[in-house]
């Protein structure tokens, strides 16, 4: 049975309606279930709190209250034995929502901002959005740039210890938001989501330029001076390229098709030459660099 609702909200009788809102408002955010989680005496609290405020925010329903005809859980008062129930009818639902989904007691609600008073607990949303629904959690996982652009399922674990399989799409990008719906905590009415934010781990060969993956291809002098068939990593494996006759470091070789994503959209991979000598110095190219440099200087950037 709720309480006196000028008791339950701390107002007089000849409180104003802009003071009973702000009274609830006050007491919602103070007593609200999703900040006092276990707490079952706050939770009664706070339905006594509603209810208070179903009756005394409607004009009509205060006004029968006020003269008798309804109590204070919005049931009609009879007068006397064989006594007719006064004009008003009791409300239902938790906190004056119906369950039948009827006005009872909901256009109480209707000037206030729920989102306000519920959705910074994660709870509530408003009575458009289900009363009671459970609150969202928010996670980001790191994946390799390989999962993002050829998919995987990957396993993230949660602080209270509860893991998830995420599906990790093709094509996915850095900031996406995947969404696991009922995932989430729980709620009176239904589950909250799970929002996961995908974060690409720093490649150790590769650069992401939009849609473009960039990286740095060592190749040796001979492959240089003469031209030849060389490996080459992508995020999808290793494949042969061919190096032309007289490459230098710094030229580009581009390998359609084979970058990230952006926008839908597949980029390519640019594979950045780099001339490199042999880890330990080689007596031959010593003596053909030594002839070289005697019989056919050169100046390198000059034609």
């Amino acid at each position: 049975m709720a309480g006196d609702p000028y008791q339950e909200l701390g107002v007089a009788r000849g409180a104003s309606a802009a003071e009973i809102k702000a009274a609830f408002r006050k007491l919602a955010k103070e007593l609200h279930p999703d900040k006092n989680r276990g707490d079952t005496a706050t939770e009664e609290r706070f339905k006594r709190v509603s209810a208070a405020f179903d009756i005394l925010s409607d004009p009509d329903k205060k006004s029968q209250y006020d003269a008798g005809q309804i109590d204070a859980d919005g049931q009609p008062q009879y007068r006397g034995f064989g006594g007719q129930p006064g004009a008003g009818s009791a409300s239902g639902g938790f906190g004056g929502f119906s369950n039948s989904g009827g006005p009872g007691g909901r256009a109480a609600f209707e000037d206030l901002d729920l989102d306000e008073i519920f959705g910074r607990f994660g709870g509530a949303r408003g009575p458009a959005k289900g009363f009671g629904r459970g609150q969202d959690v928010r996670a980001t996982l790191e994946i390799s740039l390989e999962d993002s652009i050829g998919g995987a399922t990957r396993r993230i674990q949660f602080s209270d210890g509860r893991t998830l399989d995420v599906a990790i799409p093709k094509g996915a990008t850095n900031g996406q938001t995947i969404r696991l719906r009922g995932q989430g905590m729980p709620g009176r009415t239904e589950k909250g989501d799970a929002l996961i934010e995908l974060r690409i781990a720093p490649h150790p060969v590769f650069r992401v330029e939009g849609a473009d993956v960039v990286m740095d291809l060592p190749i040796s002098v001979p492959d240089a001076v003469l031209g030849g068939k060389v490996e080459c990593p992508t995020p999808d494996g290793p494949v042969s390229v061919t190096v032309p006759k007289g490459a230098n470091s710094g030229q580009i070789m581009r390998l359609r098709g084979k970058g990230a994503f952006a926008g839908g959209a597949r980029g390519d991979l640019k594979a950045r030459l780099i001339v490199t000598l042999p880890e330990t110095t080689d007596p031959i190219l010593l003596r053909i660099a030594e002839d070289w440099r005697s019989s056919r200087p050169y100046k390198p950037g000059r034609s």
